[in-house]
């Protein structure tokens, strides 16, 4: 039998309407699952960089935020887990186009949890590769 959800669908998009320093971006809850989570980014002109190529951070915000997402389906949305480490490849660009970022938890430590985050446009070309590491801070 499935393990539910430690958060719900609902909560987590709430969470991306409702947090000041996401506005901006405009994520949307695409999919989770346990330990997964898959974000809808929108273009915006904001985000092009010189070039009209969609610039670094917005990749690296959506990596973040989908393993941080991810992280709520296993301990809730209160886990006060935090980024302390993030490795980004930038492997394609995408111009003027909405993509799709998927993070998914691999291993889960004392206080440590390790995972990878990959951002893919509507075909499904590879744009970043990110390795995560989040802390669980003691309570």
């Amino acid at each position: 039998m499935k393990k539910p959800l430690a958060v719900t669908k609902g909560e987590l998009q709430k969470i991306l309407s409702e947090a000041p320093f996401l506005k901006g971006y405009g994520f949307r809850l695409h999919s989770v699952g346990e330990g997964v989570c898959q974000l809808r980014v929108p273009f915006r002109k904001a985000f092009e960089r010189p070039g009209g190529i969609i610039s670094g951070p917005v990749f690296m915000a959506a990596a973040d935020v989908a393993m941080w997402l991810a992280i709520m389906t296993r301990f809730g949305k209160d886990d006060p887990s935090v980024t302390i480490d993030m490795k980004t490849a930038f492997l394609s660009w995408a111009s003027r186009e909405e993509f799709r970022c998927t993070a998914r938890m691999l291993r889960m430590g004392k206080r440590l949890i390790y995972g990878i985050a990959e951002c893919a446009d509507k075909r499904g070309k590879l744009l970043t590769h990110h390795t995560i590491t989040y802390l669980r801070p003691d309570r």
